[in-house]
Parts: structure tokens; C-alpha cells; sequence
């Protein structure tokens, strides 16, 4: 990149910064823009580095929206992954009877009987899905399926399950 191209982004940037941190404030509150802002400004000027950039605002805005998903879905995976202030003993109280305890693995034996006994491409899917949190047109792309297959294995794959528990 040229001198001139270089101070020209550099420019671009600094006249966008006030805009792209109200972007993310309104995307991903007001802890994590200032962050996200400094993270979109740097992959920027990454990029810049190996390509000309034409339109440094388009990119910017862009950059600032994947990385606002990014966060959105990393941070919605840790809320269902961890369960915060939750200890092993308040998934299996003292008090609960050894009656719930043993219904509880009884139903998760049947569950993970349930998936092993589902065809393979369906199970993958669902595994994909539930598991790995990617989105059906992901799935889709990754298996070189249609999303209507995918849509079908996962609906295949819950009422043989629910059936299961049942």
C-alpha cells in the first residue's frame, strides 16, 4: 500500500470511529464496543496491507457487522454451555431421591441409545446442529446437502428421539 493510500485510510478510520462504536454499542452493548471497535480497526488495516481498498466505510462497516455476529453467537453458545453459579451438586441435589437419580440416567441411556440407533447422515446433522450450534445452511454447505434435506433429517431425528424419552 502506498503512503497516500495508507494515510487516506488512516483518515477514513479516525472520521468513522465515533459512528462505528455507536454501530456496536447498539449491537453488543456498551462493555464490549470499545473492544470489538479496536478488533474491526485492526483486521482493517490488516487487510489493507495485502489489498487496495477502495472503500474503506463499506469495509469498515462490514467488518464491524461479522465480528458483532461473531460475538453474539460465541456469547450465546457460552450462556447455553456454561451455566454460570451452577455446581455439580445442583444437578444432583442431596435431597433428590435415588429414584430421580435413577430415572435421570435411565432417560439419558435411552437418549444416547436413541442417537447411535439414527441413521449416520441424520445423526450427523442433528450432532451439527444441537451440538456444534451451526445453522442449517451451514450444515447444508459442510455436507454438500440442500437445507430442505437438512430440515428433514433434523425432523427425523427429534421424533425419533422424543419417542424415545417418551
Amino acid at each position: 500500500m502506498t503512503k497516500q493510500n495508507s494515510d487516506r485510510l488512516r483518515e477514513t478510520l479516525a472520521r468513522h470511529s465515533r459512528a462505528l462504536l455507536r454501530f456496536l454499542t447498539r449491537r453488543v452493548g456498551a462493555a464490549d464496543a470499545p473492544d470489538l471497535a479496536q478488533e474491526t480497526m485492526m483486521r482493517v488495516l490488516r487487510y489493507s496491507e495485502r489489498v487496495e481498498v477502495r472503500e474503506a466505510a463499506s469495509l469498515l462497516r462490514s467488518t464491524a457487522a461479522n465480528l458483532a455476529r461473531d460475538h453474539a453467537r460465541r456469547l450465546a453458545l457460552e450462556n447455553r454451555t456454561f451455566v454460570h453459579g451452577l455446581e455439580i451438586d445442583d444437578l444432583f441435589p442431596g435431597a433428590s431421591s435415588p429414584e430421580a437419580r435413577l430415572e435421570a440416567e435411565e432417560a439419558m441411556k435411552r437418549f444416547s441409545s436413541a442417537l447411535d440407533a439414527l441413521p449416520p447422515r441424520c445423526r450427523q446433522v442433528f450432532v451439527m446442529r444441537r451440538f456444534e450450534d451451526l445453522h442449517q445452511e451451514e450444515i447444508a454447505r459442510r455436507l454438500g446437502i440442500s437445507r430442505n434435506m437438512v430440515e428433514k433429517h433434523l425432523r427425523a431425528a427429534f421424533r425419533h428421539l422424543r419417542g424415545a424419552l417418551e
